[in-house]
């Protein structure tokens, strides 16, 4: 371990958000009394934060430059035979990596919500869950133990529902919540299936012990099966990720998460809850190594997400919507990246989308805010000139995500297609079409977004809710569009600078060096797409001018420039598409009738089944029959020897002859 590393540091790292989010949870809410202010609610839950990232910028700096490491246990829980329960950090390039990535949005997203939620009654409460979300995910990502990241795993599920149901007044709010809680209570089921099937073949929680036994894990088969045993952890493993990372089909819940105010669009979709499954399989990737089913699996899924998620942000009015679809489709291409085992790639988009996907969510926040909490996009145009800052930054988030070249996402996405095309599974050519699909609907969707919103005609007075306003004395002076303040521009500034720089300056060191080094493993000689990769980067400048020659460069320009002719040039077109194409816009306004597969298909079997274990199982087999069947039948059976029973002396011996006869009828009968 190298001594620049120090528990007593990394332990304040997850500790300090702790402290500020119990302090303004209990003394700056009714549970505690109201002691403390909303100003000093706000700076203690910000300055914990401040603090984790301090922290984590200097253990990255020890890690990427003095090759520091540190993996010890801090606490142990518990000891169960051999197996240990303990608390305790891994911090290599992945951890440092994902430890100010979670910091570092977060801190951008508590300074944001001063602004936002300055009229709110629940400001302090809001406050503590953000800071408790951001202590969930760092004990999640520092982990060195399945049972510490399953804890971290829980705890961003917990303040998740708590955050998206935050207005627990409002119906679709409750509904949202409910929705997302349920949707990752099945992906744990797989999840901890898996950590199960790993204790129960090596006997350890603890990563370093686990990936030391991977050989005789892949001689292993499931039991009563010939299905290797290391497959079906895997794939146990990745249906946790697919409902954390909101993958098809457990994705249903991410867009319905919208119902949460902003700033927790950005924290949740952004840095922290739904990248916690791409953070655990890149984790685990010693163990997916070993599986090339389990890796196709996680390929195609990921594409079908990619591809079909980016499909449903085409046709959204709601500007929280198309950014969620957006996020549903950008994992989509981590799941991929994760599949072709090109696991430093899947991180590397990780974390610039993380930033420019918070500058999108709070910039359709400071939209919102300057439209009056109006969300509908047609009902907005011409922003630009009343919201530059806000305007500006937006206009950077969307050029990073539909990978403009020398933006931070052109390197990750474009990396993520070439991988994809280097991998020889089975499932790499629906892949290819699937990324390539999605090149060209991110950029249609995001820049159907922006021109909606920052060009054109100005709309905001044609919105029915503004005329209703004017009714009741408002006139449209009133209602003009307004930047918003210094507590909501400036964190849109500090995220949109490494929106543009973030992967120009990281993509040598995170997928062509050293970074991730001891951190991920891949099998180069059954998967060489990230080898094949690397003879052909010649850099970073050399990368983006070669990007200019090359199809996912193209369909992005072909995807701004449809977006820019059907809603600048002849905005009468896209009315006339979705009349011909009616059945498609009602598949997919339907949201691929998911969700009423869910309601009426599996919820209703899941109610027979329930009514059935109640009724069949329950009061029939269990009450009835072992229950209330076992004293009736002892009532029965003393009915009947209670009739014997009569007291006169001839019945005894008259039953004792008749014995006697028996006995030696059945012994004459025996031979």
């Amino acid at each position: 371990m190298s001594q620049t590393l120090s528990a007593s540091t990394l332990l304040a790292v997850p500790m300090a958000p702790l402290a500020g989010a119990v302090l303004a949870g209990i003394f700056g809410t009714k549970f505690g009394g109201n002691w403390i202010g909303r100003r000093l609610s706000h700076s203690l839950t910000i300055l914990g934060v401040f603090i984790a990232f301090i922290l984590s910028a200097m253990t990255l700096k020890s890690v990427a430059l003095d090759g520091a490491r540190f993996n010890e246990t801090i606490y142990t829980w518990m000891v169960v035979g051999d197996m240990r329960m303990q608390i305790g950090f891994l911090v290599d390039g992945l951890t440092a990596m994902m430890m100010c990535v979670v910091t570092f949005v977060s801190l951008m997203v508590h300074i944001y919500t001063i602004g936002y939620m300055e009229e709110d009654e629940g400001y302090n409460r809001f406050f503590s869950y953000i800071s408790l979300f951001t202590f969930s995910m760092l004990m999640l990502v520092m982990s060195n133990n399945l049972l510490q990241l399953f804890f971290g795993w829980e705890g961003v599920g917990l303040m998740s529902y708590l955050l998206i149901g935050f207005w627990f007044n409002k119906p679709t709010a409750v509904f949202a919540n409910m929705k997302a809680f349920l949707v990752n209570r099945v992906g744990d089921f797989g999840f901890i299936l898996g950590i199960a099937l790993i204790i129960a073949f090596t006997g350890t929680l603890n990563y370093t012990e686990i990936f030391a036994q991977k050989a005789e894990l892949a001689k292993l088969s499931f039991p009563g099966t010939e299905w290797m045993l290391v497959t079906v952890i895997c794939i146990c493993l990745f249906v946790g990720a697919m409902a954390k990372s909101a993958q098809f089909p457990l994705h249903v819940w991410l867009p319905d998460s919208m119902e949460g105010p902003t700033p927790i669009s950005a924290l949740i979709h952004a840095a922290t809850m739904v990248t916690a499954g791409i953070f655990m399989v890149a984790r685990m990737s010693p163990l997916f190594e070993l599986s090339d089913t389990a890796l196709n699996f996680v390929l195609v899924i990921g594409a079908i997400t990619a591809l079909f998620m980016g499909l449903l942000g085409v046709i959204q009015n709601d500007i929280k919507r198309v950014v969620a679809y957006s996020t549903l489709s950008q994992l989509g291409y981590m799941t991929v990246a994760l599949g072709a085992s090109a696991y430093s790639v899947a991180v590397f988009h990780l974390m610039t989308h993380a930033f420019f996907k918070a500058l999108l969510f709070l910039g359709a926040g400071s939209v919102i805010m300057g439209m009056h909490h109006n969300q509908d996009i047609r009902w907005m145009g011409g922003l630009r000139k009343y919201m530059p800052i806000t305007w500006i930054t937006s206009l950077l988030g969307s050029l990073a995500l539909i990978g403009a070249p020398l933006f931070a996402g052109f390197y990750s996405k474009d990396s993520i297609i070439e991988a994809v095309y280097e991998s020889h599974l089975p499932g790499a050519g629906f892949a290819t079409f699937a990324v390539l699909g999605g090149v060209f609907l991110t950029a249609f969707y995001s820049f159907r977004l922006y021109f909606l919103v920052f060009h054109g005609a100005e709309r905001y007075d044609q919105n029915p809710d503004a005329h209703h306003d004017a009714h009741h004395g408002h006139g449209k002076e009133e209602h003009k569009p307004h930047e918003s303040p210094w507590v909501v521009t400036v964190p849109l500034i500090l995220l949109a600078i490494p929106s543009v720089v973030i992967g120009f300056m990281t993509i040598e060191p995170m997928l062509y060096g050293d970074f991730f080094k001891d951190s991920i493993f891949i099998n180069l000689e059954k998967h060489a797409a990230m080898e094949e990769m690397a003879k052909l980067f010649h850099g970073p400048v050399q990368m983006a001018l070669h990007g200019l020659m090359t199809m996912p460069f193209w369909l992005a320009l072909f995807g701004v420039a449809s977006a820019y002719y059907m809603y600048m040039v002849n905005p009468a077109l896209p009315a006339a598409i979705k009349t011909r194409f009616q059945p498609i816009y009602t598949l997919l306004e339907n949201k691929y009738y998911l969700d009423w597969f869910n309601e009426n298909v599996i919820s209703r079997a899941a109610r027979a089944l329930g009514v059935g274990l109640w009724k069949g199982g329950d009061e029939a087999v269990i009450d009835g029959a072992l229950v209330n069947g076992s004293w009736k039948g002892v009532a029965w059976v003393s009915g009947v020897i209670r009739r014997v029973q009569t007291g006169y002396l001839y019945h005894y011996a008259l039953v004792m002859i008749l014995g006697v006869f028996v006995l030696m009828t059945y012994f004459v009968w025996l031979k």
